[in-house]
């Protein structure tokens, strides 16, 4: 085993990707693990004596950056391949400086982790894309009510257990997945038992609570909005398979849709999908489904998607929001989304209309009327959904489209124009 040395794939502003737009995608491809079950996965092995082997872990620098967290602790991490093996009996710190939790908004999901291990932890406000106000209010007070103890001091948190995590009754006002992720890992080693009511239901929290009770957790619910955890003193590392990405696989079949295409993903989870698959079938794309693979064929022309609210699990996910817009945006009709989630979700629009598209946004509504034809032209990704949106809208594009600030693609897509090129898209990073 080597030491694991992702290469972080954030890019210098004066990167871009080239696209050049009228290819049909065709072909086969195999969609990579979930980075919003990785990320949680991750902070998961702080918690378990022994080693911790994750297959099917995505070259993400999201993923490069929570490894660098990893270490920083104190932690050993090893790669082959997909396969990532963490050993956290090494680890000797509490503290994650600035400069890391900056780099990306899940890192906030290490805080439960880190109380639980060391009944201290000290960090920063995270980062990441800026999508409007994220507080972090509902991780902090479901902490407190296992007992935390927290308060802020130049920007940073100081959080403390000085009886340890305890068991305790915790109502989210939201169905925040962050917040239920840091409850899960708080609260697995807590004493005692936590009921979690009004959790996310997102497969996400499903992956991370099946991880952690092949570690010995005793976790009851994961999936509906009541969670019950009863805390072990002992979770001992295992081997898992991350769950497949269903925002990556929805964003490859946006892609195929807008080109026309026709395209087969394997390994994927088609329950996951349930919730945009009405939004491909409204464009008169026909999906089938078998198994661990799904076929997707579009038709010429698509239709309008008609109306897209983004809601909580199992509604509409938000971070399929951009890529499926980009349908909208080419199909033949008027489409509304109503974005319920993040404030600051439709950066992307400004930069569709550049290359021809007609989106009027007021406040969270847009309203799409879909266009013939898009034309290639420099734009610009202000987040990560919306960055692969703007690739895939110079797939339809003609002409050549640059799509500058490719990092933050890089945070959530594997190899993504190396895919795109496999399906047969004139895609290249520059």
């Amino acid at each position: 085993m080597e030491e694991y040395e992702l290469e972080h794939t954030g890019c210098a502003r004066q990167e871009a990707v080239l696209v050049r737009g009228g290819n049909r995608l065709c072909g086969e491809l195999t969609v990579q693990g979930a980075k919003n079950s990785t990320l949680p996965l991750l902070a998961a092995a702080l918690l378990c004596e022994g080693e911790t082997v994750l297959h099917n872990c995505p070259a993400l620098s999201d993923v490069h950056t929570a490894v660098t967290i990893l270490r920083r602790l104190g932690c050993r991490c090893t790669h082959t391949g997909d396969t990532l093996t963490v050993c956290a009996d090494g680890m000797t710190r509490c503290d994650i400086p600035h400069s890391l939790m900056r780099e990306m908004r899940s890192s906030i999901v290490f805080l439960g982790a880190i109380l639980s291990r060391c009944g201290e932890a000290r960090l920063s406000f995270p980062g990441g894309c800026e999508l409007g106000p994220r507080p972090i209010d509902l991780h902090l007070e479901a902490l407190r009510k296992l007992g935390a103890e927290i308060r802020e001091e130049h920007g940073c948190l100081l959080c403390t257990a000085p009886g340890g995590l305890r068991g305790g009754f915790v109502s989210l006002a939201f169905p925040s997945v962050g917040a239920t992720e840091n409850l899960l890992l708080a609260a697995a080693r807590a004493k005692g038992t936590t009921v979690l009511t009004n959790a996310a239901r997102e497969p996400e929290i499903e992956d991370l609570a099946g991880y952690l009770n092949r570690c010995g957790a005793h976790i009851h619910g994961a999936g509906e909005s009541c969670i019950v955890i009863e805390g072990v003193p002992h979770l001992y590392g295992s081997t898992y398979t991350v769950m497949p990405d269903r925002i990556a696989a929805a964003t490859y079949m946006a892609a195929a849709a807008v080109t026309g295409g026709t395209v087969l993903l394997r390994d994927v989870n088609s329950e996951h999908l349930l919730p945009v698959l009405s939004a491909f079938e409204s464009t008169g794309c026909a999906v089938m489904q078998s198994g661990s693979e799904l076929l997707l064929r579009a038709p010429q022309r698509l239709k309008p998607v008609r109306h897209v609210r983004t809601m909580p699990y199992p509604g509409f996910p938000t971070d399929a929001q951009a890529p499926v817009m980009t349908m909208a945006a080419v199909g033949d009709g008027t489409s509304i989304f109503v974005e319920n989630i993040f404030e600051s979700r439709y950066k992307h629009a400004g930069e569709l209309n550049r290359l021809g598209a007609k989106i009027k946004l007021e406040g969270k509504v847009a309203v799409i009327e879909g266009v013939p034809q898009l034309s290639g032209a420099p734009v610009s990704a202000e987040d990560l959904r919306g960055g692969a949106a703007l690739v895939i809208a110079g797939l339809a594009a003609q002409g050549e489209t640059q799509v500058m600030h490719p990092q933050y693609i890089d945070r959530g897509y594997a190899h993504f124009e190396e895919n795109l090129r496999a399906l047969g898209a004139d895609v290249y990073r520059i």
